[in-house]
This record gives structure tokens, sequence and C-alpha cells, in this order.
């Protein structure tokens, strides 16, 4: 028993505790190295583009003006693909660096998050609620290489960041630029 959403059967809880069981009791083989957006997103696209899944979105999201921006998986994964490059090209990071981003929940957010998980780098999220103290706190005690900001908040991220000692980068979010700032948009 599935329930439907979009057309698309997916599994119930009891169906997931049932695998996650099965690999718990060694029926099934766990994988060496796991990476989500590879082995799952890039997965599920390749069987929507061969017809053996039938095209759902893989990201939907609204805003309050009722603007939407749908991505399918195979959108979602070239578009992480891109914004993977980006933080390992533009702004030099490797596996295992950390970056803090201080953002509102709009699609990039979302789109950053698989682009680290994609390339191995640790997404640190963070509110846009966090004051000059706390942003400042977590870049020295995360060892953040870069930070990750929209044009609204970067005025009130940018005092703190000449103290931070392993900061390499600096992305923005949006149509805006500023002085020494990378720009995601531009870049993708």
């Amino acid at each position: 028993p599935c329930r439907s959403f979009h057309g698309n059967n997916r599994l119930l809880t009891s169906q997931i505790i049932s695998y996650y069981e099965s690999i718990n009791q060694c029926k099934k083989e766990l994988p060496e190295h796991f990476n989500f957006a590879s082995d799952v997103l890039d997965e599920w696209a390749r069987l929507e583009k061969d017809g053996r899944k039938p095209a759902n979105p893989a990201f939907w999201w609204v805003n309050d003006e009722g603007e939407e921006v749908k991505w399918s998986f195979e959108e979602l994964g070239s578009l992480s693909r891109k914004a993977a490059n980006v933080l390992s090209e533009a702004c030099g990071l490797q596996a295992g660096d950390r970056v803090i981003a201080v953002l509102p929940r709009v699609p990039e957010w979302w789109l950053l998050n698989v682009a680290c998980m994609r390339a191995g780098i640790v997404f640190i999220p963070g509110t846009s609620q966090l004051t000059a103290k706390d942003i400042s706190y977590r870049l020295q005690a995360s060892k953040a290489k870069c930070i990750i900001t929209n044009d609204t908040l970067a005025p009130a991220v940018e005092p703190v960041l000449p103290g931070s000692q392993f900061l390499k980068s600096k992305l923005l979010v949006g149509k805006g630029s500023r002085d020494g700032w990378l720009n995601l948009k531009e870049l993708l």
C-alpha cells in the first residue's frame, strides 16, 4: 500500500523501516561510499530520463508573493553540479572544507546544500537572524573557508569578516554585486 503524490508511488514509513532493518540484518549491502547527490538524485534523474520514473518536481519552492521555482531531478542535478564547480573552482574549496551560509530559505539555500553534498564540502546553515557576534563565533569555531549570503544581509556580515583568519572566499546570492564578493548567479 503506497500513497500517491503527483502520480508517483511513495514508500510508506513501514516500508522504509523494513528496508533499513534489512540493512541492519546484513541482508542488503551497505555502499562503501555514499553521496546523496550522486547516488540518489542522479539516479532518479536517470530513471526519469529513461522514462522509468514519472517526471515530478525534485524541488518546488513558492514565496509569499506566489513566485514559484520548480526543478526536475535532472535540473537539480545539473544545477548542483554547476554550483559544486563554483565552490570548488571559483571559491577554491576542497572536500572537508566548511562553508557558512547566512541566507533566508531561498532556492539557492537548497541548491548549495546539495552542491556541498556532491563536493564533500561541509555546509553550515545560519539564519538571517544571526548577529555579528554569532557570525564571528561560527566563522572562527568552524574554520570556515567560505561564507555565503545575499545582497541584503551582506552589509551586516561584512564587518566581522576581517577577523576571520581562515576565510578564503565570499559568495553572494542574488542579483547585486559587492566589491570582493563572487556572485553565484553569474558564476553558474
